[in-house]
């Protein structure tokens, strides 16, 4: 009889076990967003940029190069964050689309900085 319940409670035990690896694993957790107050930040920055530059590219004709690229840097944050916001974008995705809008509207910024040297009022 000792064997037979032996036996018994392997069968019990092995069957727990099964129970167990066939549970769902839990929900990923929530990925952070940027704030938004961050993206109207960044979104801001780059409009007052194209803004400036395209106005000093109509007085400048040299800056007419300026406006064209910095009409693309606007495009480039929404693609990061729809990156970002897309289901099928893992973590390190988020990551770097996060970063990419970041270091944009630093760019945006710094480019604005820089029109009054070339000319730009």
């Amino acid at each position: 009889m000792t064997r037979l319940a032996a036996l018994a409670l392997g069968l019990a035990v092995a069957a727990c076990l099964a129970c167990r690896q066939s549970d769902p694993p839990p929900p990923p957790p929530p990925r952070p967003a940027l704030p938004a107050t961050e993206v109207k930040r960044a979104k801001d920055a780059c409009k007052a940029y194209v803004d400036k530059a395209c106005a000093c590219a109509r007085s400048i004709p040299a800056l007419d190069q300026t406006c064209k690229l910095a009409r693309a840097l606007p495009d480039a944050i929404q693609v990061s964050l729809d990156l970002g916001a897309s289901t099928d974008a893992s973590g390190s995705d988020l990551v770097q689309a996060q970063d990419a809008v970041r270091k944009i509207a630093k760019e945006c910024i710094e480019e604005l900085a820089r029109l009054p040297a070339a000319g730009c009022p």
